[in-house]
């Protein structure tokens, strides 16, 4: 009886050492097997996800059905309750334990957002409406908007530094304008703090308005401190800037692609042939350079300038310089 009873524990024995020896094994292989077969893979954790609603989430993404080793993975690195939430793009072949990491180091997936450098408000609104953004502006007044900004000049326009912003599945389309508005307001203040003493402008909120009007006045960086010099003589002289961008703006939706002499003769706040100074508001997201530039502004005589058909502008100090480089433009030359 002893006989059968020790020959019956060692078969036991070596039933549990198989099984052990078969399960391990099976583990060993697990941890180094690709999780998913294909990729990417998106995997939206959400708050409050146990582990083992994501395992089942993983296996939902093809991931291998293997309850078992997935649970000792979970038991030996105590991940009961410590799962990451957030959105993770998986766009290689990892292991379990990589894949763990992986998530456990947060890394989320990422989008972006550019605001680009000349747009304007109704622009940028569209464009936040229509991104990946979640929404909460777009059904609120632009005057709620600007008080939850703590804006106590002017309006939207201009108020966002043209930058592309970074964010994550589960941000909103204020996070990121806010943090374009922070931005904006540090150049800003940076641009205002380091100005030429010559300028006549009084305040930074002026000088985020000529930036403005740079920025629609030229696409070519070495000209936005020539057009800025003109500006500036232009104000210190007493003259009217004769801008079109910011006849353009005042007129809105009448413009359709052409200025036309009607335009120039409408009166409007944003006319700078009725009316001297500057404009009320910018009249466009002006960018770091355009700001600087306004601070900036070169030590020319220059008074005037017109396109010259090449992409850029003709510089004149007189005015009959510049009615020979207007005729030439429209002569096409």
């Amino acid at each position: 009886m002893k006989k059968i009873i020790a020959y019956s524990f060692l078969l036991l024995l070596l039933l549990v050492l198989s099984a052990s020896a078969y399960i391990y094994q099976k583990y060993s292989q697990f941890l180094i097997d690709p999780v998913f077969q294909e990729s990417p893979v998106v995997l939206n954790i959400e708050k409050g996800t146990s582990y083992g609603q994501f395992v089942q989430l993983i296996k939902q993404h093809g991931a291998a059905d293997n309850d078992l080793n997935w649970k000792i993975l979970g038991r030996l690195n105590q991940l009961d309750n410590s799962i990451k939430v957030g959105e993770f793009e998986i766009s290689e072949m990892m292991s379990p334990r990589e894949l763990i990491n992986y998530i456990d180091n947060n890394h989320v997936k990422t989008y972006q957002i550019t605001i680009v450098e000349g747009h304007q408000w109704q622009q940028l609104k569209r464009q936040f409406a229509s991104s990946a953004l979640e929404s909460t502006t777009a059904d609120i007044k632009d005057s709620e908007l600007k008080l939850k900004l703590g804006l106590k000049t002017g309006n939207l326009e201009g108020q966002f530094l043209p930058e592309t912003y970074q964010f994550t599945k589960g941000n909103t389309d204020f996070d990121v304008l806010y943090r374009a508005h922070l931005e904006l307001k540090v150049v800003l203040n940076e641009a205002w703090e380091n100005r030429d003493p010559n300028i006549t402008l009084k305040t930074p909120y002026e000088l985020l308005i000529l930036a403005s009007i740079i920025e629609k006045e030229t696409a070519q960086a070495s000209e936005r401190t020539t057009i800025s010099g003109v500006f500036h003589r232009r104000l210190q002289k007493g003259m009217k800037l004769q801008t079109d961008p910011t006849v353009i703006y005042g007129v809105g939706t009448a413009y359709a692609g052409d200025i036309t002499s009607d335009h120039l003769r409408t009166d409007t706040p944003y006319n700078t042939y009725t009316r001297a100074g500057l404009p009320p508001t910018p009249i466009a997201m002006a960018s770091a350079a355009s700001i600087k530039a306004a601070a900036h502004p070169n030590k020319g005589k220059e008074l005037f300038f017109v396109a010259n058909n090449k992409g850029g502008h003709t510089f004149s100090e007189t005015y009959e310089q510049h009615q020979k480089a207007v005729s030439a433009y429209l002569k096409g030359l």
